[in-house]
C-alpha cells in the first residue's frame, strides 16, 4: 500500500510525539521537542556578524548552508561560559529557518508521557516565562520544556532569516 506524503508526515509526528532532546545549561536541564531538531554538532568556528543582539553569536557554514547561531545561556540572561569539548550546537528548524542553539551539553532523548507534563508555574502576577512551555517530571527530576518557536520573536526571526 502506497502512502501519501501527508500520511507519512502524520506517522513521523506520531513517532516523535512525547519525545524530547534534553540538554543542560549549568545545573539546569532543559528539553525541546524532538520534532524541531534537525541535527546536533560540536562547537565550531563562528563568524561574528555586526549589529546583532549579544546572544546571537554569529553564523556558521554547515555543509554550504549558512546557519545563524544563538547562545542559549545569553538568551536566558545567564552568565557566559567558556565553550568546551562538551559544548554543542543543536540545529533546529523554526518557522522555515534553521538556527543553531549553543548549549553546555546534550544529554539524551527522553520520552515524557502527557501525564508527566504540567504547565509552568506563574512566577508573579502579570509575569510569564515566555520561553517555558511546560515542565516534565521524569524519575523524580524536573525538565524545563522550552517553547522552541518563542526563543526568537518575529522581528528577530526576520533579521536572522536575512543573514541565513
Amino acid at each position: 500500500m502506497v502512502k501519501t506524503q501527508e500520511e507519512i508526515l502524520e506517522l513521523e509526528e506520531d513517532t516523535q510525539k512525547g519525545k524530547f532532546l534534553t540538554f543542560s545549561l549549568g545545573k539546569e536541564v532543559y528539553a525541546i521537542e524532538i520534532k524541531f531538531v534537525t541535527e546536533i554538532i560540536g562547537i565550531q568556528p563562528i563568524t561574528e556578524v555586526p549589529e546583532l543582539p549579544n546572544y546571537v553569536k554569529g553564523i556558521i557554514n554547515l555543509r554550504g548552508k549558512i546557519i545563524p547561531v544563538i547562545d542559549i545561556r545569553l538568551r536566558f540572561k545567564k552568565p557566559p561560559a567558556d565553550y568546551t569539548d562538551r559544548t554543542c550546537i543543536i540545529v533546529v528548524e523554526m518557522k522555515d529557518v534553521s538556527i543553531g542553539l549553543i548549549v553546555d551539553n546534550v544529554s539524551e532523548v527522553l520520552s515524557i508521557a502527557d501525564d508527566d507534563i504540567v504547565p509552568p508555574p506563574e512566577i508573579s502576577q502579570g509575569t510569564e516565562n515566555r520561553y517555558l512551555k511546560a515542565i516534565g517530571k521524569v524519575e523524580g527530576e524536573v525538565k524545563l520544556i522550552l517553547e522552541c518557536v518563542k526563543l526568537m520573536n518575529d522581528n528577530e526571526m526576520e533579521a536572522i532569516g536575512q543573514i541565513a
